[in-house]
């Protein structure tokens, strides 16, 4: 009878400690947590990044081993395994060095410090520097619920300051690092901050904006009924069609709305600043919303976003919380068109690729302009169309009636006369949209009017007796679509609200159907 072996169990080796700490990466424009977990055992000398790190990542061993080796820190000769958890995720960024020379670095004592987060990426010298994906991927963290403490790099907190919630560390070098995964280094007390801009008061809540006109609406002569239209469509950020010959002020319309938009909270600036990030620009975190105005050449993957490797942020997302502008709107390719349908409905765009399928906010206002016709003198009185009637019928079509279903308000444009003169400035114009957005916060709105969803358009947009029956009538005259009827109560709340109707009238209606889309 052989001898039966006891299976001894083993005890941990001393030279086999592992360490943890907390980094993230964009997928999107949204952060995902990521595990930073390093290994030190005995073997041949070697240094592995596992969890599908891209090549920015692998890089990070050379600048990560000169940074220790600057500071007089000896590299250990073992075998060095880092892991990125989950390892089914694709990262990215320089802003993993940090983590990754810490753990190292602290590779013969346990760090203690749970749920923190380490962000840098380092110098050959050892010094900490900041990363362009830093401020939208602690955004993205915050909003989530997932962050309260972070080291980060000192320099980067000129814009972190605006993220509040969140105890920051800032460090210059690594040596300062390590003190503070220690305890030695206490979080930095943010002062408070304000916008540098106006405040417009609701209840407890306060909203920024500025009143610093670039362009006004004094300059445009005539055109009362476009310049009512666009008062509306910005009060409520409803989208905005605008027909007429060349020349007669779609263009300076569009341009100068930009400047009498609602005002912004500070979720909503951030939002903002995170977009501009994504497109490698630092924002001035200013109160103004941004506008965005492609060429009708450009492609699908420049106003969408996309990208063969990765998808990238377009024109659409970029003008989230703002305008996008499409001047000759026909000229626009027809697949580029259909596609602007989601973003409309849904308020985000979804990029499809084979490596990634990701989405960005685009709750966009809308605002388009266009001739009549191809030589655009269909409407004019002075000059003759030179267009047939299957070339304008070839131009109109381009134009799907779903596309045109999420545009609110339609205006045909007036030809330009010497005895037009200017009535109404940009500041007159601000003040009645302040007043129209307070109505609409007073309500307990979440959104504008122009963004309400079915439930709460049936909550807010309530008729009286008179407008319903006017409504019952327009809807059997006109064979107006649910899409269109709910565009109509939309925008009849909006002229009440600048009137400071509690209800929808008789006359706020009627004023809405005159803006509709005649077929």
């Amino acid at each position: 009878m052989g001898k039966v072996e006891q299976i001894k169990e083993e005890k941990p080796k001393e030279d086999a400690i592992l360490n943890k700490l907390t980094c993230a990466t964009l997928e999107g424009a949204n952060a995902k947590v990521i595990d930073v977990e390093a290994t030190f055992t005995k073997g041949l000398p070697g240094f592995t990044v596992v969890g599908l790190a891209s090549s920015d990542i692998q890089e990070s061993k050379d600048r990560v081993k000169s940074a220790l080796l600057t500071n007089e820190f000896h590299f250990p000769p073992l075998k060095i395994t880092i892991n990125l958890g989950p390892s089914d995720l694709k990262k990215s960024g320089t802003h993993f060095d940090l983590s990754l020379a810490l753990l190292i670095a602290s590779n013969k004592t346990k760090i203690e410090q749970e749920g923190l987060y380490v962000f840098g990426e380092l110098g050959l010298d050892g010094r900490v520097k900041s990363s362009s994906m830093l401020f939208p991927i602690i955004l993205s963290l915050k909003e989530q619920g997932f962050i309260k403490k972070a080291i980060v790099p000192k320099e980067a907190m000129e814009y972190l300051v605006y993220i509040s919630g969140v105890d920051f560390i800032p460090v210059e070098s690594l040596l300062d690092a390590l003190r503070a995964i220690k305890g030695d280094i206490k979080p930095q007390e943010i002062e408070n901050f304000s916008y540098d801009a106006k405040v417009l008061k609701v209840a407890e809540d306060a909203y920024y904006y500025n009143s610093d006109f670039k362009s006004d609406f004094l300059d445009i002569k005539g055109q009362k009924i476009a310049k009512r239209a666009a008062l509306i469509a910005a009060a409520g950020m409803h989208n905005f069609l605008m027909q007429g010959n060349p020349g007669c002020g779609k263009s300076m319309i569009a341009k100068r709305i930009i400047d009498i938009l609602p005002p912004l909270d500070e979720k909503e600036i951030l939002s903002i600043a995170k977009h501009q990030f994504l497109d490698g620009i630092l924002p001035d975190f200013a109160a103004k919303r941004p506008m965005r105005s492609p060429h009708h050449t450009a492609t699908i993957a420049s106003i969408f976003g996309g990208g063969s490797v990765s998808a990238r942020i377009g024109e659409v997302a970029l003008a989230h919380k703002g305008i996008l502008f499409f001047d000759e709107l026909p000229h626009f390719s027809k697949q580029t068109l259909e596609a602007l349908r989601e973003p409309l409905q849904d308020k985000k765009v979804h990029i499809a690729r084979v490596n990634s399928k990701v989405a960005y906010e685009s709750d966009i206002m809308f605002i388009a302009a266009m001739n009549p016709c191809p030589c655009g003198n269909l409407l004019s009185k002075s000059k003759p169309c030179r267009c047939n009637e299957s070339e304008i019928k070839r131009y109109t079509n381009r134009l799907s009636d779903p596309f045109l279903d999420r545009i609110d308000i339609f205006v045909t444009m007036q030809e330009v006369s010497k005895d037009d003169s200017a009535d109404v400035s940009s500041d007159q114009m601000l003040k009645s949209v302040l007043q129209a957005f307070a109505n609409q916060k007073m309500r307990n709105q979440e959104r504008l009017n122009g963004k309400l969803n079915e439930e709460e358009i049936e909550r807010f947009c309530l008729l009286s007796t008179e407008a319903q029956a006017i409504l019952e009538s327009a809807i059997a005259k006109f064979a107006l679509t649910h899409r269109s009827i709910a565009s109509i109560k939309k925008v009849a709340r909006t002229i009440a609200d600048l009137e400071g109707a509690k209800d929808i009238e008789k006359q706020h209606l009627l004023e809405a159907l005159s803006y509709r889309r005649r077929k």
